[in-house]
């Protein structure tokens, strides 16, 4: 019985390297989401879903390093969603901040006119958006004044007045 209580609670490194391995692979896992793309959950496809599985997998020996105790992963744990909560706090109280950690919203179309250049800067498929814009109830890309990839990924569209639809397009 002893054994087994060691084993869970006896430590593989000292405490601190959890904490320290935990913040650089939190920033740095950060920082390549922030710049590949973005996606919320709802359009994550197969192909996405299999990115974030094989990236905890990918991830998980920089975290743990050799140690297999619980109480190194419930240090993990605790810094990771510490590292997270830190992370909303400072997006809530400053918008560079957050600008910085989730981007800014970017128009898609603008007057039924498609951005293709920006779409593909977003990593996004015509495909993909017509697949969000259908979702959304617009046949057409002429039926929409403006379409914004907002910052959390979601698309935000505004239907075109009928007046304003008939200006050429």
């Amino acid at each position: 019985m002893d054994d087994l209580l060691r084993s869970l609670f006896e430590l593989g490194m000292p405490w601190w390297e959890f904490v320290i391995r935990a913040v650089a692979v939190y920033v740095v896992v950060l920082l390549m989401v922030r710049f590949t793309g973005k996606r919320t959950i709802g359009q994550f496809t197969p192909f996405d879903l299999l990115v974030v599985v094989l990236l905890g997998t990918a991830v998980q020996n920089s975290l743990i390093g050799e140690d297999t105790s619980l109480l190194g992963g419930l240090i993990l744990a605790a810094t990771l969603l510490s590292l997270n909560w830190t992370v909303g706090k400072l997006s809530s109280r400053s918008q560079r901040f957050h600008q910085m950690v989730e981007g800014k919203p970017v128009i898609l179309v603008h007057r039924g006119h498609l951005f293709r250049d920006e779409l593909a800067r977003q990593s996004m498929s015509e495909e993909d958006f017509a697949i969000a814009r259908r979702s959304a109830g617009y046949a057409t890309v002429g039926e929409i004044a403006l379409a914004v990839l907002e910052s959390s990924g979601e698309i935000t569209f505004v239907r075109r007045k009928e007046r304003d639809a008939s200006d050429g397009q």
